[in-house]
């Protein structure tokens, strides 16, 4: 009886089925990000009371403390995984760097590990997020400088990184490029409440990263097989330009009289409200790209924009760029017209991290 009334209702017992299988999953996320979260509170506290104990005693605060080196053999003893001696200079270090709540000791102000706070000692420290687990703090603490520590634990809970996606916005150092574009005001701002999209240069970084595209930096290609890479690494792509973007087209066709032009990739900026055009060229700009960059923008802004669009962006993206002449190329143009720099390698992180500090103490 009860086979036969599931057989003719079974649309219904399917959306059973179905409601079951919803609620089960949004448990299981729900019971992960609590146990996620105590499991950093935990980590927080053990960090405590690891550097009062070293406060108290003849331990020195440093890395090499042989506290550490005995702490991983017995916790690891009586507890199991997890108190490896590198993950406790983690857990140690979360508390030297982060505060749990609006109180903070003031014994910890002066600590060796925090490089950033010898340049910004009045920047406020980071405040953990409910959002990340630890597999996000132990990449976000393997840098020492809290300018940046604080913009990935900021920039994790805007755009929702994964662990794997927060390792290589870090390794293409992210905050350093964005910084790099700024004074030391917006350093400091970016630092605290992430970047920011306001406006159209908010988007601009002083070079984007293809690393993930997989082509050694001597070898030849055409601008269709980057483009082509780029759109098959899509997700990767999407993850450098930043949060906003939404892909239109490749080679979105503009016809104007007689003849056809193609603007490489056309994305729309969900934030901005307004699209963007990108045009990638292998070598280096010359001013002609811009002049026909400016075209494109021109034919979007009169025949493509709708009333709810803002003016469009374009971006010419190339491999070299000689400032002067970009300069005077834009000179005049009033449309919202970007040129930057691509690259097929990883920045230079000690090259990266100078110009920072030197940006930082001209200001």
């Amino acid at each position: 009886m009860d086979t036969q009334i599931i057989s003719q209702n079974g649309n219904h017992y399917n959306a059973l089925v179905g409601q079951i299988g919803d609620l089960l999953q949004q448990g299981r996320q729900r019971a992960a990000y609590v146990v996620n979260n105590i499991l950093v509170q935990t980590y927080w506290q053990i960090g405590k009371y690891i550097v009062e104990f070293e406060q108290g005693g003849s331990e020195k605060s440093e890395y090499g403390s042989k506290l550490l080196d005995k702490l991983s053999k017995d916790l690891t003893a009586l507890y199991g995984r997890g108190f490896s001696r590198s993950n406790l200079i983690y857990i140690r270090k979360l508390y030297i760097v982060y505060q749990i709540n609006e109180t903070v000791s003031n014994k910890l102000n002066d600590n060796p590990l925090s490089i950033g706070e010898t340049l910004f000692h009045q920047f406020p420290k980071p405040v953990l997020s409910e959002r990340l687990h630890w597999g996000h703090y132990f990449q976000i603490l393997k840098s020492d400088n809290d300018l940046e520590i604080s913009f990935y634990t900021r920039q994790c809970e805007k755009e929702n990184w994964s662990v794997r996606e927060l390792k290589r916005q870090m390794n293409s150092m992210l905050f350093h490029r964005l910084a790099l574009s700024k004074d030391k005001e917006g350093v400091l701002a970016i630092a605290e409440k992430g970047a920011e999209i306001m406006q159209p240069e908010d988007i601009i970084k002083d070079s984007f990263v293809f690393e993930f595209l997989g082509i050694p930096e001597k070898e030849q290609y055409l601008e269709g097989e980057l483009e082509e890479r780029l759109i098959k690494n899509l997700e990767s792509f999407l993850l450098e330009l930043g949060k906003g973007f939404a892909f239109v087209k490749r080679q979105y066709r503009i016809p104007l009289g007689n003849r056809n032009f193609k603007v490489d990739l056309a994305f729309y900026h969900i934030i901005l409200k307004c699209y963007v055009l990108i045009d990638l060229k292998r070598g280096e700009i010359e001013h002609g790209d811009i002049g026909q960059m400016n075209l494109y923008l021109n034919y979007f802004r009169k025949e493509v924009n709708t009333e709810t669009d803002n003016e469009p962006i374009g971006i010419v993206l190339g491999a070299y760029k000689d400032r002067i002449m970009v300069e005077y190329a834009l000179d005049s143009i009033n449309n919202q017209l970007f040129v930057s720099k691509y690259q097929l390698f990883l920045p230079d992180k000690k090259t990266l991290e100078k110009e920072l500090e030197r940006l930082i103490e001209k200001s």
